[in-house]
């Protein structure tokens, strides 16, 4: 099949070389044109615009930084998908996006005679799981074009809940972290050996993936796991922007995206999201650091010969 896919950044390009993988002729644009030189190794082909990749697909992926980048290079008159792309084409929004955006999008799509879904991802393809909103028959179609990228695909409802869904699972994984270190942060002002704390919190009450991710990101010193704080940041605050629209508590969430807005504003906004981290271990007065970490990652055990 021939396919576009705009913005080949840090998740887009593996997912762009997974649908290469699976056989499809790719056509590739990003901002940045040295982003899609190993997709063009594979034999991709480069389009100036996103107009310019919709002229030569029939269905188009966007993997964008947020709503703003996501709506420019759908609708815009002169360089947009939309404007390039024929009738009983579809797009495919794999953007952490705003459900009141890409439901404008879709609407714009189906005055086009365009099929639209949003599938924003989680995790790393090609095990990653998908999460996606849009017509049911619209989604059956382009199913094996999603199977090529990730393991886990969901269908979620009409078009924004595949965007609900992820959104609420990034409120989940991020408030978690916040709470996480007020956590740690009690348990350093008390006097408690944070080493022997990362080792009973996975084997009790307070275990989640997302704290089992603090000891090497943290604890190390090193603030250097998952995605950037920029983007992060960008995700809590369009959950607590959806908690908003649609009356829900988001007490924590506040909380949390008061965190990442100060993490911002200390510039770190191009670091390893876990950077936030600084923000509380500033207001308690106390860093949050363990002896007997491996430098790599993960929680090593004390040599009990050292004391």
């Amino acid at each position: 099949m021939q396919l576009g896919f705009v913005g080949t950044g840090t998740m887009g390009n593996p997912m762009a070389r997974c649908l290469i993988e699976a056989g499809h002729q790719l056509t590739v644009h990003d901002l940045r044109r040295e982003a899609t030189s190993n997709l063009c190794d594979l034999g991709a082909r480069w389009a100036d615009t996103p107009h310019a990749t919709a002229q030569a697909s029939e269905v188009v992926f966007t993997s964008l930084p947020g709503p703003a980048e996501v709506e420019r290079a759908m609708v815009d008159p002169s360089t947009g998908i939309l404007a390039g792309l024929k009738a009983g084409g579809a797009c495919i929004d794999m953007t952490t996006n705003a459900p009141s955006v890409v439901r404008r999008i879709a609407e714009a799509c189906r005055a086009r005679g365009v099929e639209f879904l949003d599938a924003p991802v989680s995790g790393r393809p090609p095990g990653m799981t998908i999460m996606v909103g849009g017509q049911a028959t619209t989604f059956a179609r382009y199913h094996p074009l999603l199977e090529a990228m990730g393991r886990n695909i969901f269908y979620v409802g009409e078009t924004g809940a595949g965007c609900i869904a992820k959104l609420v699972t990034q409120y989940l994984g991020y408030t978690n972290f916040v709470t996480s270190l007020e956590g740690l942060l009690i348990a350093a002002k008390a006097g408690i050996d944070l080493g022997i704390l990362a080792q009973i919190v996975p084997v009790s009450a307070g275990a989640s993936r997302t704290f089992d991710n603090i000891p090497r990101s943290v604890l190390s010193g090193e603030f250097t796991a998952g995605g950037t704080l920029d983007i992060v940041a960008k995700d809590l605050h369009l959950a607590c922007e959806l908690a908003r629209e649609v009356g829900a508590p988001a007490h924590t969430g506040s909380i949390a995206d008061d965190v990442m807005k100060r993490a911002q504003a200390q510039g770190w906004g191009q670091r390893g999201f876990p950077i936030a981290a600084r923000v509380l271990e500033a207001m308690a007065g106390v860093e949050l650091r363990a002896a007997g970490l491996k430098h790599e990652g993960g929680y090593q055990e004390k040599d009990p010969r050292r004391g």
